[in-house]
């Protein structure tokens, strides 16, 4: 199924070498990422929180692994692409506002699973150019191969996990397939729900095609800028929230509310193009 809103094929304005160097580079930081993190997993981490609604009630949790891998991150892009924007989930410094290249990183989507030892999260990386996801590298500690990696794609190119080209293979005796959604259910429908708990793990997944769809109540921009360029290199497609109304989404976009893109958020359905359609329909009067 076509979607009018799908990125085109081409980038204007950028080299296709252009964009290999900088998946290259975004795949390189991921998978040091992943290397730090896996190094850290089930150490005595030290942990705080960001909000704490009650004396007994912590929320929003970042360990010193976050702030690590985004320095880690941000030192090698200050090497390698001194004019390209950052917006980064743990450090608000923003090199090169108004550059064209915006990189988005979550340095661990998941913290509260990662703190825990539970290991559903993902170090994400997405670049945008003029708010369009042209690249993503996302570290998975689990994947369709049974190991971990990168999960990685460029615009108009195809989804790899560690550059080998990721197909998925649909079993047609599964009658009804997996869906990841913000509060998990016996059932929705057509689907069994999942809920990971971090959007960048299931957006990877989507891709790979162990999950169908995926929604989310409302990600921030480094949670899903990686996961959406996924999306699309494999053939799915994005529809955010508009009041009552589920509308095409291409890319990222400042608004007068969300002047800053660091303070986007959205609530957003990926995946196969019937499965969102049959998602949105689903849930459009909520």
């Amino acid at each position: 199924m076509s979607d009018a809103a799908s990125p085109p094929s081409s980038v204007q304005g950028v080299s296709r070498d252009t964009l290999r160097d900088i998946e290259h580079l975004a795949v390189e930081l991921a998978a040091i990422a992943g290397t730090e993190i896996a190094k850290a997993l089930g150490g005595l981490l030290a942990v705080k929180y960001k909000t704490a609604v009650k004396e007994d009630e912590w929320r929003d949790p970042v360990s010193e692994v976050d702030g690590n891998v985004e320095r880690m991150i941000r030192k090698r892009l200050a090497e390698n692409f001194p004019d390209h924007d950052i917006i980064g989930e743990e450090m608000d410094e923003r090199p090169s506002r108004g550059s064209d290249f915006v990189w988005s990183v979550d340095p661990i989507d998941g913290t509260a699973n990662f703190v825990n030892g539970f290991p559903l999260f993902s170090a994400s990386i997405g670049v945008l150019h003029k708010g369009v996801p042209v690249v993503g590298a996302l570290w998975c500690p689990i994947s369709h191969a049974l190991r971990a990696g990168v999960y990685h794609c460029t615009k108009g190119g195809k989804v790899r996990f560690d550059g080998t080209d990721v197909t998925p293979k649909v079993n047609p005796a599964v009658r009804r397939r997996l869906v990841g959604v913000p509060v998990a259910t016996v059932s929705d429908g057509f689907w069994e729900t999942r809920k990971t708990g971090s959007a960048a793990l299931e957006c990877a997944m989507v891709a790979a095609g162990l999950l169908q769809a995926a929604r989310f109540a409302a990600p921030n921009i480094w949670d899903v800028a990686g996961g959406l360029a996924l999306i699309f290199a494999g053939g799915g497609i994005v529809r955010r929230r508009e009041g009552k109304r589920w509308v095409p989404m291409a890319h990222f976009e400042a608004t007068k509310e969300q002047p800053d893109l660091r303070f986007w958020r959205n609530e957003l359905i990926v995946g196969e193009p019937t499965a969102v359609e049959r998602m949105c329909e689903a849930h459009e009067t909520e």
